[in-house]
């Protein structure tokens, strides 16, 4: 089915008889109303099935369907269309019911008064229009808790994958921990200031001696032998470096092998690593 045409303030109304059609259009037309006219129930429902209508009001004594049956089935394909009937003292009766359950908002009397009749027909598209309203507005409302439902399970689900990611890289870096301190050579990690940074326990037994303590946050120069800090100065590159290390002698009767490259090809460290290893003889 296409799209209903959709216009402001649409009014339909429905009689039998044309010149009452007439008379009530010719009432209402003043207010600025988009006026559609029926001569029954079923032109109304055809009319109905492509506009969009706020307000109804159909005469209540006609062939074929009457106003009452008319508005049920109306109230049934279209609940948010005001409905009204229009019809004498003595019919209303059987509009009660109608009235009743819902079917029918206001009930207008024949002959009309046209202020009473314009009055009532305004306010009916005021609470046509406040509910329309109120739809929109809780559609919106809905629409944006959805968004903010979805917003939060996608924080919660980018909480949760940093959270896996923190355990997985605490937990690599406690193998990583393990790994260099089972290692049994000598590493130093040394920053730009020349602070030791790093360093296992192989290197802590063998700079400072078996009776303990750790190297890490001392400076290299109060600890490491000056031929050390020669060859960290030197900032020899890596390619430069022999493949076997450089044997030098680190204390009188201890010689030892030492690797020294540069940091930051993995890492955004700018200092040393050094590698040393204890050999017994040159």
């Amino acid at each position: 089915m296409a799209d209903k045409i959709q216009t402001s303030r649409t009014i339909l109304l429905v009689d039998d008889e044309p010149n009452i059609t007439s008379a009530l259009k010719r009432t209402l037309r003043r207010d600025g109303y988009n006026i559609l006219t029926a001569n029954s129930g079923e032109e109304g429902l055809n009319l109905l099935a492509v506009h969009e209508v706020g307000v109804i009001i159909s005469d209540q004594r006609m062939p074929h369907m009457t106003g009452v049956e008319f508005l049920r089935k109306v109230k049934a394909l279209y609940p948010k269309t005001f409905r009204m009937v229009l019809s004498g003292y003595t019919e209303l009766e059987s509009v009660t019911s109608a009235i009743n359950e819902g079917a029918i908002y206001k009930f207008l009397t024949k002959p009309w008064d046209d202020d009473q009749l314009r009055e009532n027909t305004r306010e009916a598209f005021q609470r046509y229009e406040m509910e329309q309203d109120n739809f929109r507005l809780t559609k919106e409302l809905q629409s944006a808790n959805d968004k903010l439902s979805r917003l939060n399970l996608n924080l919660e689900q980018q909480v949760a994958d940093k959270t896996r990611e923190i355990v997985h890289n605490i937990n690599l870096l406690e193998i990583s921990q393990e790994i260099l301190e089972s290692l049994p050579i000598a590493i130093l990690g040394i920053d730009e200031q020349e602070m030791i940074a790093a360093s296992n326990k192989q290197a802590d037994v063998l700079v400072l001696g078996k009776t303990g303590g750790c190297l890490l946050g001392t400076m290299a120069s109060d600890y490491l032998p000056d031929i050390l800090l020669q060859m960290l100065q030197k900032n020899i590159p890596a390619d430069k470096l022999e493949f076997d290390g450089y044997l030098v002698r680190f204390t009188d009767d201890m010689f030892i092998r030492v690797w020294i490259s540069p940091m930051g090809e993995a890492s955004r460290s700018k200092g040393k690593i050094v590698v040393i290893i204890p050999v017994k003889e040159a």
